[in-house]
């Protein structure tokens, strides 16, 4: 099968478990997937799988992508702050799909390499930078949109405090019990509201003061 069926095989795939947004499939469907994959792995970029990229990180697979682009519910003027770049992959789907994207990572060679990635796509609207993700990135918030793609034990509140009034979080939750949720926080003027949008794995978000 060519990469061409793949990817067209996958987008449908996508649109059977739930991704509607023809917005997000539309951007999906013309990021070249295979950019942000390790060389050994290419020929499975439109698999609907995860990926290993080192340093103990992954490729989320495209369902996870798309459903948590998707629940962002973005808008094309917002500012969003990503934790965990790992890639790129997230970051580019957002960069088509708002105005700026803030994204950390605490690997330097997998910063290194997606923002290889980012110049390779002509992809100009996205600013990175290595360090500790809980922290958040203070001199650019507020946020209209957060999205954390490691799993938290708790909503971090550095990173809510970093959430503009009406703002949107995607935060995937793990507390040990094997029942790992995604999370959806909004900010209002009354505090945060939380709604559980089902189970969802990602590698842990781990904090660091000195990343590599």
């Amino acid at each position: 099968m060519s990469p061409a069926s793949r990817k067209i095989r996958l987008i449908m795939e996508l649109r059977r478990n739930g991704l509607t947004d023809t917005r997000v499939l539309g951007t999906m469907e013309l990021m070249p997937r295979e950019v942000f994959a390790p060389e050994s792995f290419r020929d499975q970029a439109y698999e609907n799988a995860t990926l290993p990229i080192g340093c103990h990180q992954t490729l989320s697979a495209p369902i996870v992508v798309g459903l948590m682009t998707q629940a962002l519910e973005l808008g094309e003027r917002m500012k969003v702050l990503e934790i965990g770049t790992g890639s790129g992959y997230q970051a580019a789907i957002l960069s088509r799909l708002c105005r700026r994207v803030y994204t950390i990572e605490r690997y330097r060679d997998l910063l290194k390499e997606a923002e290889r990635r980012f110049a390779k796509l002509g992809i100009t609207n996205i600013t990175s930078k290595v360090g500790d993700g809980t922290l958040g990135w203070r001199e650019q918030a507020p946020f209209e949109r957060i999205i954390v793609t490691a799993a938290a034990t708790d909503v971090p509140p550095v990173l809510a405090g970093q959430l503009a009034v009406g703002g949107v979080m995607l935060v995937p939750i793990d507390d040990g019990a094997g029942d790992p949720r995604l999370l959806r926080v909004r900010r209002s003027e009354r505090g945060l509201d939380t709604e559980d949008l089902g189970e969802m794995r990602f590698v842990p978000l781990v904090p660091d003061t000195a990343p590599e």
